[in-house]
């Protein structure tokens, strides 16, 4: 190996140790690394821009916008209602949950999934008695699970079949290649979960909103005196913007409701104003002068308005906010919603909110107006925005959605049609149908998602043309004496402790170089390494970072860190084994 090689695995630990210690971005990081492998000489720009146009990254980009058709007519609703049912037991709940939320992360992104059970199932569990927590793990691990079924399960899949096409110089896999697999796997690990996770989970009892209480303990309101000194003044003026331990969140003015309030809002006499944060900081407001305590018996933000809503959102590691205490990230301004109360960890956390600094998973409640949602909905600053009170969608326009996914399956596993063009025909039959508009299937586009993906084909490239994939293959052999099934363990352990670190996107596509470099030397088929890979890489069970649906589960379940450690290692070990016992059965010795 070279010194290109050499420079091309440092820059991988690079990244890998920029992943691990900071809050950067991986699009940020990955697409630093393209710039400096391009530079360098290393790459010429069309291998480092040859992710771009990858056929599994285009893929995945039609599939968010058929998965978020689906969703946006509603098309998840009639499953939840039907399906559910009414258990009597936490373990029949569990399996409630995990049919239809693994049978539908088969065939749709498994985001757009869990964010629309979260919130029917807290209802669900509040209104027959039964712990929610338990049954939100269920569904994130479900989900994950299910994602592993077919080809387009997962935006992983798709994507390793994409590099593997171009590395190999293959046809690649097709839609239910990999279901032979994960059937197994997926059966074992969710008997495991409705076995493991009620004892491991037991006296977890978080049921969602209970976390914020009532209204009263974190929110103080007062009214401006008639004919007072305030009268007149704009907010700034009457020093009700810079407080230090509340901050002004609405004003209820003649029925109507000012959300959000700007400092330039004048004060009218009767204003009924709603503060929020350290409620002991009250004496601070009474000695303003033209402020009184509120006569009112119920408080103001438990009324219906038209003009604002009371929304819970799950802020996400990519959130430009986390790191910064709320004043500083001039929340208020950004969002246009102000927050009510901040729960980490299942807890509601106390004091001046102004102070606290944010961090991933954090769960707010906002008072925010109507158009928030709209607006946040496939932003990438939280993985959960549920608003009770939004508007149904149009159901009858959902058995389009479903109609439109059932003949993109069928068309791509009758070969009809290869996965690309399946995927692109059903994404423009949902516009044409109108299962969404083209602003709504804009915004379905995870952009940091597809940038990081095709980033890290470079990553991927300069590993095998460099040779460093070929070095470190050789590492591996070495390691297993070129045993198959050792070779295999090595390839799911080695994939899946790096998922756990980083993106399980980013992971699969570092590693598949190397996986396919130690086919290559022992003259064995590359296919089951890189079904192992794929099934590795989505077995993300162990921390609430190393997957998506785990952390927007995080908050409203309530969790802490180490629930995950509990309730996600064994079914890691499990899936692993499993992967490893069903690859070799179908695949005796390496044999294609």
């Amino acid at each position: 190996m070279d010194w290109n090689g050499w420079i091309s695995l440092m820059t991988v630990a690079g990244v890998l140790i920029t992943l691990m210690t900071t809050r950067l971005g991986t699009d940020l990081v990955m697409l630093t690394a393209l710039i400096f492998l391009t530079v360098s000489g290393i790459l010429t720009h069309q291998e480092a821009l040859a992710g771009f146009s990858n056929s599994g990254l285009i893929t995945v980009a039609f599939m968010y916008v058929i998965a978020a058709g689906i969703h946006n007519t509603g098309g998840l609703d009639w499953i939840i209602k039907h399906l559910l049912g009414h258990p009597q037991t936490i373990r029949y709940a569990q399996a409630r949950v995990i049919a239809p939320v693994a049978g539908l992360s088969g065939f749709l992104n498994n985001t757009p999934v869990v964010a629309t059970f979260i919130p029917a199932i807290a209802r669900w569990a509040r209104h027959h008695g039964i712990p929610v927590a338990p049954l939100l793990m269920t569904l994130s691990y479900a989900a994950i699970l299910g994602g592993t079924l077919t080809l387009i399960g997962t935006s992983t899949n798709l994507i390793v079949n994409g590099l593997y096409m171009d590395l190999a110089d293959t046809e690649g896999f097709h839609l239910f290649d990999i279901t032979r697999i994960s059937v197994p796997v997926v059966l074992a690990g969710l008997i495991f979960i409705v076995l493991w996770l009620p004892f491991v989970l037991r006296g977890r009892r978080n049921n969602g909103r209970q976390m914020f209480g009532d209204f009263r303990e974190y929110t103080v309101e007062m009214a401006v005196a008639n004919d007072g000194p305030l009268v007149g003044q704009t907010v700034e003026e009457a020093g009700l913007r810079h407080l230090q331990g509340l901050y002004l969140v609405e004003i209820e003015r003649e029925g109507g409701v000012v959300t959000a309030v700007p400092s330039e809002e004048r004060l009218r006499s009767g204003d009924r104003l709603v503060f929020a944060g350290d409620v002991q900081s009250i004496i601070e407001l009474r000695q303003i002068r033209g402020l009184v305590p509120s006569t009112e018996e119920q408080p103001l933000l438990a009324k219906e308005a038209p003009e604002r809503r009371i929304v819970e959102a799950v802020v996400s590691p990519e959130c430009l906010a986390v790191g910064s205490t709320i004043r500083e990230s001039r929340f208020r301004e950004k969002y246009g919603a102000v927050v009510l109360a901040i729960a980490r960890n299942g807890k509601r956390i106390e004091g001046n909110l102004g102070n606290i600094r944010l961090e991933s998973a954090d769960t707010l409640l906002l008072e925010a107006r109507p158009v928030f949602v709209t607006r946040q909905r496939y932003s990438r600053d939280f993985l959960l925005v549920n608003d009770t009170e939004e508007e149904s969608p149009d159901h009858r326009k959902s058995w389009r959605a479903w109609t439109i996914l059932l003949a993109v399956v069928l068309l791509a596993a009758t070969n009809t049609l290869s996965m690309l063009h399946a995927a692109m025909v059903g994404a423009l039959a949902m516009m044409a149908t109108k299962c969404l508009n083209l602003n709504l299937a804009r915004r379905s586009l995870d952009g940091h998602v597809l940038l990081t993906i095709a980033c890290s084909f470079a990553l991927g490239n300069a590993m095998d043309k460099t040779g460093a994939a070929a070095w470190l293959a050789h590492g591996v052999l070495s390691l297993t004496a070129g045993d198959y099934l050792l070779m295999l363990v090595a390839t799911y352990a080695l994939v899946n402790v790096m998922t756990e670190m980083i993106t399980n996107n980013a992971a699969a596509l570092l590693t598949l170089p190397i996986v396919l470099a130690i086919t290559q030397s022992t003259g064995m088929p590359a296919e089951p390494f890189v079904l192992t890979l794929m099934m590795a890489a989505s077995a993300s069970f162990t921390t609430p970072l190393g997957y998506q649906t785990n952390l927007m589960v995080f908050g409203p379940g309530g969790f802490r860190f180490i629930d995950f450690m509990r309730a996600g290692l064994p079914l890691n070990i499990l899936c692993g084994i499993m992967t490893v016992l069903t690859v070799s059965t179908v695949y005796p010795g390496g044999a294609g």
